[in-house]
């Protein structure tokens, strides 16, 4: 039997088991949005076409599945590339589906016209412009494949409207061909033996953990092998889950605002070992004086990443979880007990577990909110964010266990990332309690989806910490330029009035006191609920690595605010 090209799509959505999409329709995807009413596939109609990406986004985070976007042409898809963006550069599975005009029409600067596979190209990990209907199953197929295998990241199908109406005889493909595109698995044993040669002479080894080892699903094996090994483990702000921030060999976070002693472990280090990770400037600081003495291991499935930013000792191409399960049986088991007491000293100098840093005077600290947000979920809880102080402050005091539970915009630095992804992310996780964490500048660019959440009834709570402040660029200005603040003092609107305009229950926080009881109201409210903490206005994120230093040359908290 024939089809039309839009209802192809949706018999191809629908074995690739894809239960819910997250979209905005228009004049350019109509065909696809009647096509629908056929299929039993939950839509989320969204706000603002941004909003649909970081759902989709979210949704593929939480659950390890492809997300699934959709939009119109011209303004529809151009409102995706932030999200694009963001889901490419965090490796994020999501395939992206836009409308198109007609083929005839192309290059005419027809109604709603743009080249959005030309706007898209650098980035995604491979994109599409679909102007037949016979075309539509075998690129669906072939998108799925590439946003889930290798190094996830989206994909866009970019449907012209002929294409959608055209009929045509279904064929599913059961196989996917692409001669030039075959992801590694395993290294070769030569280089694995290489490996296990540095590993047995290394006296002072950090293992670098990065996102990748979240989407390999090689939580396991790594703790295995850290444990056999002695070895403790620092983490991007990506790969924060991917081992147990209590366990005696976490080191926490590196980087920018990574722990001091996580930092100080990096550059004395005779030995790093980056599992999943790609050495981008917030976790280095200037190359120059990276690691000095330190040989590198780099265990990563993306070849183009490899020496990219840091030349290192022995490239392990291929699959993290399978590369690691070959390595335990070939490594000993090791003892480093004069490096793990170095850096217990190092870490008892101050770390992000000494919540107390500086006294309680009657104002509300980001800090303190989140550590107290941590014991009243047990650091069970799904925590999303924008991008900024807050994010950083959430990265430090929210101590994650469990992989899949931190999502968040790092490479990108999304503002406005928080509260969508939070609603993609309850999609994937209905039994899950979830936090968006947001700043009142991320918050006011994607606001409107608290309706949407309203409309789908998710169980999504929203922390708003306002301090009248782009506070991280504020917070620049403040150590770099002198104080001179330029275009970062924010007027914002009452949060709990609009969050109620939205229907949405609200309550403000305006001093300490308050803060446990708010948590413990918005969290017995089923649907969504939103705390406005009104924080220390010009309070500072600590450690920080300014830009073009060195890891070791953090600032610290001045010690007049300690305790």
């Amino acid at each position: 039997m024939k089809k039309t090209g839009a209802e192809i799509l949706w018999e191809c959505l629908m074995r690739e088991g894809v239960e819910v999409v997250f979209g905005y329709p228009g004049g350019a995807n109509m065909p696809i949005y009647d096509a629908m009413l056929n299929y039993p596939v939950h839509h989320v109609l969204v706000r603002h076409e941004q909003g649909a990406a970081h759902m989709a986004d979210g949704y593929a985070r939480a659950s390890g599945k492809v997300g699934v976007a959709m939009a119109t042409s011209g303004p529809g898809a151009t409102n995706l590339v932030t999200g694009i963006a963001t889901a490419m550069m965090d490796s994020s599975p999501v395939v992206f589906i836009t409308g198109q005009v007609a083929a005839h029409l192309i290059g005419g600067d027809a109604f709603q016209e743009t080249d959005v596979t030309g706007i898209t190209l650098p980035i995604t990990k491979h994109n599409y412009l679909v102007t037949r209907a016979d075309e539509i199953a075998e690129v669906v197929r072939e998108a799925f494949y590439i946003a889930r295998s290798g190094r996830p990241g989206p994909v866009l199908i970019d449907i012209c409207k002929n294409a959608q109406i055209e009929k045509t005889e279904f064929v599913y493909p059961e196989e996917v061909r692409l001669p030039g595109y075959k992801p590694p698995l395993r290294a070769p044993k030569a280089d694995l033996e290489k490996a296990v040669h540095l590993i047995e002479r290394a006296k002072r080894p950090v293992i670098l953990l990065g996102h990748g080892a979240i989407i390999s699903g090689a939580e396991e094996v790594i703790q295995h092998f850290a444990v056999k090994t002695q070895t403790p483990v620092a983490m991007t702000l990506l790969g924060l889950g991917a081992f147990p921030a209590s366990h005696p060999l976490s080191l926490g976070m590196m980087g920018m605002h990574g722990e001091a002693h996580c930092n100080l472990a990096i550059q004395n280090a005779d030995l790093l070992l980056a599992f999943g990770m790609r050495f981008d400037d917030r976790v280095t600081g200037t190359l120059k004086t990276y690691a000095p003495n330190a040989r590198k291991i780099h265990v990563e499935i993306d070849p183009s990443e490899v020496h990219k930013n840091v030349r290192v000792d022995v490239p392990l191409v291929g699959d993290l979880k399978t590369i690691v399960s070959d390595l335990i049986p070939m490594v000993d088991e090791y003892e480093h007990e004069e490096w793990l007491q170095q850096i217990a000293e190092w870490k008892s100098d101050g770390d992000a577990r000494s919540i107390m840093t500086w006294s309680h005077d009657g104002k509300l600290y980001v800090a303190h909110l989140i550590h107290d947000l941590w014991e009243a979920t047990a650091g069970g809880a799904i925590v999303t964010t924008d991008v900024g102080q807050h994010q950083m402050w959430a990265a430090q005091y929210y101590f994650m266990d469990k992989p899949k539970r931190w999502i968040t915009s790092g490479g990108s630095g999304t503002m406005g990332f928080g509260l969508p992804s939070a609603i993609g992310a309850w999609f994937a996780r209905k039994d899950e309690e979830i936090w968006a964490v947001v700043g009142d500048g991320g918050f006011q660019m994607t606001a409107a989806e608290l309706t949407t959440a309203v409309q789908e009834g998710a169980n999504v709570k929203v922390a708003v910490m306002n301090n009248n402040f782009l506070g991280m660029v504020r917070q620049w200005q403040e150590f770099f330029f002198e104080k001179r603040y330029s275009a970062v003092n924010m007027l914002t609107p009452d949060f709990v009035k609009l969050a109620e305009a939205h229907g949405v229950p609200a309550r403000r926080v305006t001093k300490p006191e308050e803060v446990k009881e708010a948590i413990a109201w918005a969290r017995q409210i089923q649907g969504p609920a939103l705390l406005e903490f009104m924080v220390e206005r010009e309070d500072a994120v600590y450690p920080m690595v300014p830009a073009g230093a060195s890891l070791h040359e953090m600032l610290r908290r001045p010690v007049k605010e300690a305790r």
